[in-house]
C-alpha cells in the first residue's frame, strides 16, 4: 500500500521525497490517484527540488521531470550531473529522457526547471515529445521558439525557488555556468581574454 494519496497534503516535504525516490520504486511511495491530484505547478517543483540536489551536489542546478500525460504518473526524472559524474552533456532533460528509457515520448510532457539548451531542445523533438513546460525563462531562455517551430507545445510555468536557485548559482560560480552551455573551450578562451 502507497504512502501518498489523493489524501496526502501536498508541499516540499512530500514532494522532496518524489524527486529523490528511484523513478523505478515510486509506486511503493505514491499511488495513482496521488498522482493524478499533482498541478503542473507540482511537477514544476519536483524538476526545481532535483535542480536544487544537483546543486547541493556541487552540480549545475536543472532538474526535469516527464510524465505521462494521462495518468501523469512519472516516468522519468533527472538532474544535471556534469560536475556529479564528469560528463559534458548530462543535463537535467537528458538525465529525465535516459531515465524514462526507450518508451513513446509523444504522449508525455516533460517539465525542466531551465530553458532547455540547443542540445535538449533538439533531443525533445528527436524524441516526439509533444508538450514542454519551463520553469525558469528569467535566467535563461531561447529555445522556446524552436520548439514551437518545430510543433511542440511550450508553456512558461516560472517557479520562482527555481529562478532565484539559479541566479545564485550563476553568481557564485559563472564559470560552471559557462561550461556547461558552451564547454570548457568556452571557459579557457575567456581566461585567456
Amino acid at each position: 500500500m502507497a504512502l501518498l494519496t489523493n489524501q496526502t497534503d501536498i508541499n516540499d516535504t512530500v514532494l522532496r521525497s518524489v524527486a529523490h525516490m528511484p523513478t523505478k520504486s515510486l509506486s511503493v511511495l505514491m499511488d495513482a490517484s496521488f498522482a493524478k491530484a499533482l498541478s503542473d505547478a507540482d511537477f514544476m517543483r519536483i524538476a526545481v527540488l532535483l535542480a536544487e540536489k544537483s546543486d547541493t551536489e556541487g552540480g549545475c542546478p536543472i532538474g526535469a521531470v516527464i510524465i505521462d500525460n494521462e495518468t501523469r504518473k512519472i516516468l522519468g526524472k533527472g538532474h544535471n550531473t556534469l560536475v556529479q559524474e564528469d560528463h559534458p552533456y548530462n543535463h537535467g532533460e537528458t538525465s529525465a529522457i535516459r531515465d524514462a528509457g526507450r518508451i513513446d515520448f509523444s504522449k508525455t510532457t516533460i517539465f525542466t526547471s531551465l530553458s532547455p539548451c540547443d542540445v535538449c531542445a533538439t533531443l525533445i523533438y528527436m524524441r516526439g515529445f509533444q508538450r514542454v513546460v519551463v520553469g525558469d525563462i528569467t535566467n535563461a531562455g531561447g529555445s522556446e521558439n524552436q520548439l514551437r517551430e518545430k510543433g511542440i507545445s511550450v508553456e512558461i510555468l516560472e517557479d520562482q525557488k527555481g529562478i532565484d536557485g539559479y541566479a545564485r548559482y550563476r553568481s557564485a560560480k559563472p564559470d560552471q555556468d559557462l561550461e556547461d552551455w558552451q564547454g570548457v573551450s568556452a571557459v579557457m578562451h575567456k581566461c585567456s581574454l
